[in-house]
C-alpha cells in the first residue's frame, strides 16, 4: 500500500513550545490518520523531525510499504536526502531514527514543498501545542 505523508512542526519562541503533527493519505486522496504530538520545550527543527517520525512509525503500523514525504523544511529533507550533513548534536538521534524508520520501507520519496501547500499538517502541529495539558 502507497501514502503520501505530510509531517510538520511548531515552536512558538524557537525553543518554545513545540509540537508536531503528521497527516497520511492514501493514493485517492483518503486521510489515514492524522496526528499530534506535544514535545514540550524544543525547537522547530527537533518538532519538525518528531513530526517525521511520528508519521513514519504510523505509516508502518498502517501497512504501509511505500511512502511519499512532503515537508516544508528544508533542513529535514535535505538532511534526509544525505545531502546536508546533521551538524547539531541534537539532532543525530532524530536523524538516524527518522533514516532507520525510512530504511524499513519498499519505496520511498522525499520532497520539499512550499509551506502553503502543508497547511494541514501545520494545523495539528499547532494543534499539539494548543491542546497541550496545563502544567500542574
Amino acid at each position: 500500500m502507497k501514502a503520501t505523508l505530510y509531517a510538520d512542526g511548531a515552536a512558538r519562541g524557537n525553543p518554545g513550545p513545540a509540537g508536531s503533527g503528521a497527516l497520511l493519505e492514501s493514493p485517492d486522496g483518503t486521510v489515514l490518520a492524522e496526528l499530534t504530538l506535544f514535545l514540550g520545550h524544543a525547537t522547530n527543527n527537533v518538532a519538525e523531525y518528531n513530526a517525521l517520525i511520528l508519521g513514519l512509525e504510523e505509516a508502518l503500523i498502517l501497512g504501509i510499504d511505500e511512502v511519499d514525504v512532503r515537508m516544508d523544511s528544508l533542513l529535514v529533507i535535505r538532511q534526509m536526502e544525505g545531502v546536508w550533513r546533521v551538524k547539531h548534536p541534537g539532532l543525530r538521534p532524530l536523524a538516524e531514527r527518522a533514516s532507520t524508520l525510512l530504511g524499513r520501507f519498499r519505496g520511498r520519496t522525499l520532497q520539499h514543498i512550499p509551506r502553503e501547500e502543508n497547511g494541514r499538517a501545520d494545523t495539528l502541529a499547532n494543534r499539539a501545542i494548543d491542546e497541550a495539558p496545563l502544567p500542574a
